[in-house]
């Protein structure tokens, strides 16, 4: 609930804030050169006033019968050199502010993507993909032309009229009033256009967002739509999506194309009020006909620059409103974590002090603690959505605990920084990332400056060097995205040999060969083996027979500890570690010829009568009660293989 009243007070907040509040939050060093661009922009608007008070000065010359064009030329010359000025100082300022609109957006993308590594896991996975990849890419790019244009644009059509009106002030205010007798009426339709006009906006980017969401499920999900023939239905989906978008779009130009219309015909007419008033005045004496040229030439252009401003809210609003999201996404809880560590741990050791956790509001751990002394091997078995995979990812701090401690080496990880904390800890997933880069550069984001040399000995060390060798690049194959087709056991193995590079006192395994065959995953243990020597080791296996050697295996049911010790006194104990290793056990015996052939790679076909008579055989063993305990060591793996 907390949690819940500071995102809404968040939302609140960046509601009140205006364009160019935002503008100047995110400009940061920037910001001189947005004034600059405003000062080069002023300084333009001054100058393109000019050749209008020369106009004027050029007509009254003439009716008052003046006849030397020489004079003439030299003045409409000067027009032309005020003008160039205008451009020149125009480009000036557009160029700089194009160039701080940059900057601003790129302060804006660090300041996201600094925001996303700070907060839990959760909070991010709470966010759709789509919405996230939309408001950092399209969204951020869509302001960049209003951005650009909005500070030497909005100065110039706003000051230029401001000015103007001052001028015509001076020659005779009753037709200054006049010049903007049209300007009511224009803001009485403008007004009835914006009226309620949060709903329609409001529905115009949330079906934008739909849109979007749809169509990132839509190609993630294509594998799974294919395989059960969903096609139409999902498509059907995202048609109508799309459909909901376009008709939010339609619908609120539809209501708004009236009002705005009667307003952009009505607000540039001034000539409407000024020529047969002003030309009462002039024939009553009242206005000289000098003036009421002038006031003629200036009124015309009064209004046309406020249009150009007015064109500009609807800008300002998509601005605004994006601006309001990434200060929403800004405003959200992050990790509690200092910006300088108070205190290093002294060791790799990890303790869990009565540790409560859960997913917004149904709690999934109940009070656990567990102590993994520096060095050890720990392993972590249960049910599906026991909470196995939490304890590691709070482990790895991707979560803060609700409730109780964890500490490193006897030190909280409250009190540590997220940069010291990462140093410490290795976290492997079952679903492992590649970015779209090269096998080479994605193994030495475990250590940025690793020389070429060094990734390819962890790759040897990882036991995948031979398989990344056989690809046709080698090392520099790009993976990631659509590009070389790993198998999920190859992608694993990379990620491995990514962590091993970390060289961090602390590896978390969490089901990490979950996708690899039995052969791969006996060479990933070794090799794993040879890499965690020394370290602190913590791991989660879906197959059992391979943490029996662990220094100690706790049992986790439902959120609690249900049991804690070796493999040899887990079993003595007859509880739910004995029932899990005998149906593992069970499994493993029942795997048939066919199942052994598909799961295994071509070269395993000439062994599998063997691996059958291997398999009877431990089955006689067992039926004949000649053993009480199954234990698979290196050497029976290699039996079955």
């Amino acid at each position: 609930m907390e949690e819940k009243s500071k995102k809404n007070k968040a939302i609140e907040n960046s509601k009140k804030n205006s364009i160019f509040s935002y503008i100047f939050k995110f400009a940061g060093v920037y910001k001189k050169n947005y004034i600059k661009s405003v000062v080069l922009a002023f300084i333009g608007v001054i100058f393109s006033l000019i050749p209008y008070i020369i106009m004027g000065q050029i007509v009254k010359q003439l009716i008052n019968g003046r006849t030397d064009f020489s004079l003439y030329l030299k003045e409409v010359a000067m027009m032309g050199v005020f003008l160039i000025l205008r451009v020149l100082f125009h480009t000036a300022s557009t160029n700089t502010s194009h160039k701080t609109t940059f900057g601003l957006l790129g302060n804006v993308r660090t300041a996201l993507c600094d925001k996303l590594y700070r907060l839990p896991l959760g909070t991010v996975l709470d966010i759709p993909s789509g919405s996230m990849k939309n408001i950092l890419v399209e969204r951020v790019d869509s302001m960049e032309p209003l951005l650009a244009h909005v500070i030497p644009e909005f100065t110039a059509n706003i000051t230029a009229p401001i000015f103007m009106f001052i001028y015509l002030l001076t020659i005779d205010w009753r037709m200054a009033l006049l010049s903007l007798a049209t300007l009511p009426v224009a803001m009485l339709c403008m007004m009835a256009m914006f009226k309620d006009y949060e709903t329609p906006f409001r529905r115009t980017q949330n079906t934008t967002k739909v849109l979007n969401d749809t169509a990132v499920e839509y190609i993630n999900g294509i594998e799974v739509i294919k395989a059960f023939g969903k096609a139409e239905s999902s498509y059907q989906k995202f048609v109508d999506a799309a459909k909901d978008n376009a008709q939010s779009f339609i619908d609120w130009m539809r209501s708004c194309i009236v009002p705005f219309s009667v307003a952009m015909v009505v607000a540039p007419a001034t000539l409407l009020a000024v020529l047969p008033i002003g030309a009462i005045f002039t024939m009553k004496g009242s206005l000289t006909l000098v003036d009421y040229v002038m006031i003629i030439i200036l009124a015309s252009g009064i209004v046309t620059p406020l249009i150009t401003v007015m064109g500009y809210n609807d800008d300002i609003s998509k601005a605004t409103s994006i601006f309001g999201e990434i200060d929403d996404i800004l405003e959200l809880p992050e990790l509690s974590r200092p910006q300088k560590s108070k205190t290093l741990p002294k060791d790799s050791s990890v303790k869990l002090s009565n540790v409560h956790f859960g997913y917004k509001e149904k709690e999934v751990l109940h009070g656990i603690n567990i102590d993994i002394p520096a060095g050890s091997v720990t392993a972590l078995v249960g049910p599906s959505g026991s909470g196995k995979s939490t304890i590691t990812r709070l482990i790895a701090s991707l979560w803060d605990v609700d409730k109780g401690e964890i500490s490193i080496g006897g030190v909280n990880i409250k009190d540590m920084s997220l940069d010291d904390y990462y140093s410490q800890v290795a976290y492997v997933s079952q679903e492992n990332f590649l970015f779209d880069t090269t096998i080479r550069e994605n193994i030495r984001m475990g250590k940025n400056h690793a020389s070429d040399e060094e990734v390819e000995n962890i790759a040897r060390l990882s036991g995948c060097y031979d398989f990344i060798m056989s690809l046709e690049n080698g090392f520099e194959t790009v993976v990631g995205g659509s590009r070389a087709h790993l198998s999920g056991g190859e992608r694993q193995r990379i990620a491995i040999a990514r962590a091993m590079m970390k060289d961090a006192p602390i590896v978390i395994l969490d089901e990490a060969t979950a996708y690899t065959d039995p052969e791969n995953e006996a060479v990933i243990q070794q090799s794993v083996a040879k890499l965690v020597k020394g370290k602190t080791l913590i791991v989660i296996a879906h197959r059992l027979s391979t943490i029996v050697d662990s220094d100690q295996i706790i049992v986790i049911s439902g959120g609690n500890i249900a049991e804690r010790g070796t493999h040899e006194k887990l079993l003595k104990n007859g509880g739910l570690y004995q029932k899990m290793w005998n149906a593992h056990i069970s499994a493993k015996d029942t795997i048939t010829p066919e199942e052994m052939v598909r799961n295994s790679d071509k070269d395993k076909l000439n062994k599998s009568e063997n691996t059958v008579k291997s398999k009877k055989k431990i089955q006689q063993e067992i039926n004949q009660g000649q053993k009480k305990e199954v234990r698979l060591h290196d050497s029976d793996i290699k039996k079955f293989l």
